[in-house]
């Protein structure tokens, strides 16, 4: 077998292997002996079938996969020998022609193929102790700790009949009914529905209209669902709803106390604050680790200098693009009504793809440098996690990673992009400062 490298440009790289006849020949006549005593064929003994008659019968069979061998096997095993990794698969071309293809086949000619890809590129890691972090951190308060918990206490309210008109917080029981152009649409009924008014949970301006209804009233409700509403065939329309209110309730007061606790299963007032505190604590914990991962990025993003390997920037470039493509178009929108227009939209997810493709050799590169594995129980977990999203469907979740490899490969790559997260912040340079939860929280320009 030859190897002739016939391009080396940068990270490019086209390779041609050929296969002499001769060798081809050899191994389908190693693999002819050993079917001689496997196969079974009419008017032969088991193992007195001539090599000449299987040759007729599974000669080009048998070559195909020797060729398929070659290209499947041997192209890994050439790459290795070269001491290179390629960015992504190789693409493999051979001859289309089909007289060609029938010589190869049939041993009368030698074999050629060309594998044609991308190395990766070669670059320095920066030094991860010299990167200077500010961890952002809330302090949590009793008062905000005391406000959360009568939130999730809501539930526990009780709440009184109400004879006079009805007014904001109180909460009706009604039967409505709704209509466009006259005609009743899907979804738009229900009976007995209970509703806090100022609760916002129905369509802009159904609650207001409610307000100052007495039980026993009949009304009907003129509102406009939003152009963009999530049902498509509402979105944008005029509507009215006939309702049939029934009920009309204020809420009792609501109190922090060890038997509103144990409405809510827990043991006390105290063992409720507690369960409060961790939830805060924890929500406020991931948008700081969010931030703080979001600075690790930005510094190795800026500090480090690739080649980029321009096969896995384009796959980057076009999976971004066609998300972004696919959401105007759901929501009938153009680059313009976003304020750019699509050549600048193009540039600026090119650069966010070149920044997905340099951060994720960097860090693939940090973990193997590091020896981080994601472990089987880790990542059984992360399947486990999969599977309570869909309750009733878990036995089918459980068969879709077993038979889709890159479903599982899917969840691997952020349990151990995480946990490289962790040894970075384990050995930079990190401060705390303390802040606000709006400025904890507040929406990321990117």
């Amino acid at each position: 077998m030859q190897v002739n490298e016939t391009l080396n440009d940068g990270l490019a790289r086209e390779l041609t292997i050929t296969v002499a006849k001769n060798d081809m020949e050899t191994q389908l006549v190693e693999r002819l002996t050993k079917m001689k005593d496997q196969v079974h064929l009419n008017g032969f003994r088991q193992g007195k079938v001539p090599i000449s008659h299987l040759r007729k019968v599974y000669g080009k069979q048998t070559m195909a996969e020797i060729v398929n061998e070659f290209i499947n096997t041997r192209s890994g095993e050439i790459l290795k020998e070269r001491g290179e990794k390629p960015a992504q698969q190789p693409q493999v071309s051979m001859t289309e022609d089909e007289k060609e293809a029938e010589a190869i086949l049939g041993g009368e000619k030698d074999f050629e193929f060309k594998l044609v890809y991308e190395v990766l590129p070669e670059f320095e890691v920066p030094a991860l102790d010299k990167l200077v972090l500010e961890r952002p951190v809330v302090e949590v308060g009793d008062k905000e700790i005391e406000e959360q918990a009568l939130q999730a206490a809501e539930s526990t309210r009780s709440w009184d009949e109400k004879k006079s008109k009805a007014a904001r917080k109180d909460r009706i029981t009604m039967d409505y009914l709704g209509k466009i152009d006259g005609e009743a649409f899907e979804g738009g009924e229900d009976k007995d529905a209970k509703l806090v008014l100022g609760s916002e949970q129905f369509i802009p301006g159904f609650e207001d209209q409610l307000i100052g209804s007495k039980a026993g009233d009949e009304l009907t409700v003129k509102v406009s669902f939003p152009e963009e509403y999530g049902a498509e065939h509402l979105a944008g329309k005029n509507a009215e709803f006939d309702v049939k209110v029934s009920l009309i309730e204020k809420p009792s007061k609501l109190e922090l106390n060890d038997e509103t606790a144990k409405l809510l299963g827990l043991d006390d007032k105290k063992k409720l604050l507690e369960v409060v505190r961790e939830q805060l604590e924890s929500r406020y914990g991931s948008f700081t680790r969010a931030r703080v991962k979001r600075q690790i990025l930005d510094q190795l993003n800026e500090s480090t200098e690739m080649e980029m390997p321009t096969q896995m920037v384009e796959q980057e470039f076009d999976n971004i693009w066609n998300q972004v493509t696919q959401e105007l178009e759901k929501n009938k929108k153009t680059f313009e009504d976003e304020d750019t227009t699509e050549e600048d939209a193009r540039k600026e997810y090119r650069e966010l793809a070149e920044r997905r493709v340099r951060l994720g050799l960097v860090l693939a590169t940090i973990g193997e440098q590091q020896e981080i594995q994601v472990s089987e129980e880790e990542l059984q977990k992360a399947v486990y996690d999969q599977m309570r999203q869909y309750p009733g469907q878990e036995q089918q979740i459980m068969e879709y990673f077993q038979k889709t490899p890159d479903a599982v490969a899917g969840l691997r790559a952020p349990l151990y992009e995480e946990k490289v997260v962790d040894h970075i912040m384990g050995v930079a340079e990190i401060s705390d400062k303390t802040v606000s939860v709006e400025e904890l929280t507040k929406e990321d320009d990117e």
